[in-house]
């Protein structure tokens, strides 16, 4: 009898704890139904009138959906780079046989506290010199060297947890360390793939600073950075942001919500162990 109000006061408080956390997505969806002069008038009441002029203006007068395309392609690139040397470094780490590998791992762990902001000055020379200031793919290499040191060490946890033998027995049968890699760790390690891909581009999708100082040219402005845009000197179409906002997370709440399952089962198996 005593574990019901024990179990009724943890529901009470998580139901306050997301109605708490759902509060700012509610406000955003709202006030993007909303027109300006329903705005300013009470900023933080109701609507009086729902209205979808805001996503029509988005789409329709602002270049949106190429930004839209322009972050989806940085992501989506970036991951997959950063991915693929993470998951050979990982490799390398955990059943590479060599004098270092702590100190290589230690490295990589020391590599994941920088701040991002302290490289962005030298990056963006090096970029300068390389005259890819204004393209995607100065992002996506700086985004991608980024990512690789958390992505190594959260597959390096995952794969010691995949079975030595099986790699013996692989390379009994003739399979070098690339084709072991992919014919069996990588397989194995498919849930640990799967929340390293949704981590690392819902960081690369919402990511401002590096996109806002590198992409300068309107047309070629992630998402996030042509939001910046919206922001007049001395107004601001409140409504119309909060509608180009509100549709920035439509993409990466669907990724979570269609690898869900596996996002967990990789977290749990790859940072728990």
């Amino acid at each position: 009898m005593t574990r019901a109000p024990a179990a009724a006061a943890r529901q009470s408080l998580l139901v306050v704890v997301a109605a708490v956390s759902l509060t700012p997505l509610a406000f955003m969806l709202m006030t993007s139904l909303r027109t300006g002069d329903d705005y300013s008038t009470n900023p933080a009441g109701l609507p009086r009138a729902l209205t979808f002029a805001n996503y029509v203006t988005a789409f329709a007068d602002l270049p949106t959906l190429r930004w839209a395309l322009n972050a989806a392609a940085v992501s989506a690139a970036s991951v997959l780079l950063s991915t693929a040397m993470a998951a050979l470094a990982a490799y390398a780490l955990v059943f590479g046989v060599f004098r270092g590998r702590q100190v290589l791992l230690a490295a990589n762990i020391g590599l994941i506290m920088v701040p991002p902001v302290v490289l962005l000055l030298p990056m963006f020379v090096v970029m300068l010199n390389l005259g890819l200031i204004n393209n995607l793919a100065s992002v996506i290499l700086f985004y991608a060297c980024l990512l690789v040191p958390f992505a190594t060490f959260f597959l390096t946890n995952f794969f010691r947890t995949v079975p030595v033998e099986l790699l013996e027995a692989a390379t009994i049968d003739g399979a070098g360390p690339v084709l072991s890699l992919w014919r069996i760790v990588l397989p194995l390690a498919r849930p640990a793939l799967v929340t390293i891909a949704v981590v690392n581009t819902i960081w690369a999708w919402n990511e401002l600073l590096i996109a806002l100082v590198f992409l300068q040219d309107e047309k070629r402005r992630t998402l996030m950075a042509g939001l910046t845009l919206l922001q007049g000197r001395y107004a601001t179409d409140q409504p119309l942001v909060l509608a180009v906002a509100t549709l920035s997370i439509i993409p990466v709440v669907a990724m979570y919500v269609v690898s869900q399952r596996t996002f967990v089962r990789g977290l749990t198996a790859g940072i728990g162990k």
